[in-house]
This record gives structure tokens, sequence and C-alpha cells, in this order.
């Protein structure tokens, strides 16, 4: 049975010694964008893609994972919710839960994930191409490689005028995995998946060449900020203390044109965050419960936030301006890799080269190292590097 990570001044103690003693709680926490899993690639556990997907879990063996782009989707089941962890369970019992090599443990989750804004039609005319699309075709299976085949014409029509760009409804979610001896706090996990855009103060909508929104009114009564949502997931530890986990996927800022409503939604996704942890009153999630975070409880932002502080197509460089340069964050560490790829800086954690995946503690946590994983052979099974940082809890009081 696979221990914790528990090592707080160099020193190695058990799960129970945590509990009973109530010590600084030692976790590894990372992120991964796995790069467009659908209900397909999981029906049973052969797909070799999600094999080197799981096998690349199993060595850096997280206590808490997020994957970005799992499908919150079951075969020919797009729209019921209870039937939306099909996906992700399938991936954490057929994959994780099997080891993936000789000498590799399996890994046992709990999995939290709801549905995402992706795929989810709006009935509007977003993209203002003269029509609003809203029948999806359905999802083909992935190439023999095992990777996503490529949006066909009629899926991007669908996605560019869906709540967030998705080819079928559910598709680019998200899941929370936690090592099974952590509680998840689901009475309390808050959601922004309908907050609207526009009840930001100051919100960066997009604006046509004459300075008109890009939206109209109707649209903007009910268009939300999230791409894919906004999560606040709680997780109780064995020493008392609460973590909550800050999960999104911010829209890449790209694929739009003079208005930016890609690039505009991308910064405003990511100040989310900053207003969140500030206790922003403006705030309100989809239970109507108004509020930022508790102040003083500690968190961990992570997830695919698809864009880099030093270069790139962000707008307004958000990552610094609400996250690398705020008081309340811990970004002392910037995980690297020491695999290197030509064309690739070390903390780049994308194959096209940018650092967009991050994993950010509270200032009240210390982060201990962190890393960004490639294989070493080149074969990686994403577009994406998972990004991992080992960080120290304070007990709970």
């Amino acid at each position: 049975m696979r221990k914790l990570l528990a090592v707080v001044c160099g020193m190695g103690m058990s799960l129970g010694a945590w509990a009973q003693n109530a010590e600084p709680m030692a976790l590894r926490v990372a992120t991964f964008n796995i790069l467009d899993v659908r209900p397909s690639d999981v029906q049973d556990g052969t797909q070799p893609r999600l094999r080197q997907l799981a096998e690349t879990i199993q060595r850096i063996r997280p206590n808490v994972i997020l994957l970005n782009e799992i499908a919150f989707a079951a075969p020919d089941d797009y729209s019921r919710p209870e039937t939306g962890a099909w996906t992700a369970e399938q991936f954490n019992m057929l994959y994780l839960a099997v080891p993936q090599r000789e000498g590799l443990e399996p890994m046992s989750y709990r999995v939290y994930t709801s549905r995402p804004n992706t795929g989810m039609p709006s009935g509007f005319d977003l993209d203002r191409d003269g029509q609003a699309v809203s029948a999806f075709p359905l999802p083909e299976p992935a190439g023999d490689d095992g990777r996503p085949t490529p949006p066909s014409e009629r899926g991007r029509a669908y996605g560019n005028d869906c709540w967030g760009f998705g080819t079928f409804p559910g598709q680019y979610g998200m899941a929370l995995l936690v090592d099974e001896r952590l509680i998840i706090d689901e009475d309390n996990v808050r959601t922004f998946r309908l907050f609207p855009w526009r009840a930001m103060p100051d919100a960066e909508l997009p604006r046509d060449e004459n300075g008109d929104l890009w939206y109209d009114e109707k649209v903007l009564s009910l268009f939300r900020l999230s791409s894919k949502s906004h999560w606040d997931v709680p997780v109780v530890l064995p020493n008392g203390s609460t973590v909550h986990f800050l999960c999104s996927h911010p829209t890449p800022p790209a694929f739009d044109g003079i208005e930016g409503r890609n690039k505009r939604r991308n910064h405003d996704e990511i100040r989310f965050w900053a207003d969140y942890i500030a206790g922003a009153d403006y705030i309100v999630d989809d239970a109507e419960q108004r509020g930022g975070l508790a102040e003083g409880a500690a968190f961990v932002i992570l997830g695919d936030l698809n864009a880099d502080p030093d270069e790139g197509d962000s707008h307004r460089d958000p990552i610094d301006r609400f996250l690398l340069g705020n008081k309340r964050i811990n970004s002392s560490l910037t995980p690297v890799s020491d695999i290197p790829v030509d064309g690739l800086d070390a903390d780049d954690t994308a194959a096209f080269g940018f650092r967009v995946d991050y994993v950010l503690p509270s200032a009240d946590i210390r982060v201990l190292r962190g890393g960004v994983w490639r294989w070493a052979d080149g074969s990686n099974p994403s577009d994406h590097y998972p990004v991992w940082v080992d960080i120290a809890v304070p007990a709970g009081e």
C-alpha cells in the first residue's frame, strides 16, 4: 500500500504519525493536461497513449493531481450530469489502478469532477459568422497512435458557438484526483461555471473594430466567464488541515480576431483567482453563495492556465500581474525539467514552447521542491508535460 510522501526538514514520517502529532504534512501536487481524452479512449485498459499517460502519473506519484482535457461524458451520453464522471472514473479504474510497467505500483484515487462549459451550446451566433450552430457531430475515435482526431469543419462551427469551445458537450473537461486517504469535502465544493463575465468589475469584454461590444446585451446577460469552469475543491488532510484546490483551464489567448474575445477572456479567467483569494464580494457561485475564499484559508491554484509570464500572446500579462506577483501566493519556485528538448526552455510546460501549467500554493504553505516531467526518449503522450510540486501544509487547529 503506497505511503504518502511525508518529508519535513529531511525527516520521513508515516501517515499515522502525521495524524497523531499534527505536524506539517507534505504532499505532492501535480497538474497534467492529458490532451483531449474522450469516452471512446477508455472503453478498456488497452489504449497505448492512455497507458503511457497513466505510467507517467505512476512515476510521478502525486497525492493530488488535476487532469485537464478529460471529457465529462460517457459513450453516446453527452448531457446527463449523473454519467458525466464516467470517463474520469474509467481512466482512474482501468489505467491508474493498474501497474503500467513492472515495478510500478498502482494508484488509488478519489475523483471529483463536474460539468464544464465546453461543448455546451449557447443558441447564439457567438463567432458572428452568420449562423448559430446547436447540433454537434459525434466525436470520432482516436487515430492509430491514440491521439485525438482534429476537429472537423462542422465540429469547429459547433464549438465556436458554445459557451466554451468544444466539438461535443463535455469535451476538454477537468477531473481532480486525490489520494484515497484524503477526504474531498464535497458539501463545501464551490463551482463557478455559470458566473456571468460581465459581473466582474472592469471586465475586459471584447469589442469590435468600432469599439462596440462584440456580444449584444442578450448574449452578455448569459455569457459565462469560465470557458470550462472554476472550482474550489476543499480537501481535508490527516493532520487536520484543509487545502482548497482552485482548479481551472482558461481558454487559450488565440483563435480570435481584432476583438480579442479569447485573449480577453483568458485574462479575466486568470484574474478571477486573484479576486477570489482576496475575498471579492462580487463573486457568486453556482449555488448562489456570494463572496470569495475565507481569509486565511490554505489553497493551491492549479491547472493549464494557457498563459506564459514571459512570452506568447496573452493579454496584459495576467500571470505576472495577478498570480506570480501576488503576496498571497508562494511563487518562490519555478518548476523546471532536467530533460533538455531542442527549442524549449527548462521551464516550458508544453511542447509548443510556453510555460502554461501551474501549481501555485498560498503563502502560508512551504514549497519543498518541484519539476516538469519529460520523457527522456521524447515519446511524450501529450502536448503538455505534467508539473509537480512538493508542499508542506501546516497542521490544522
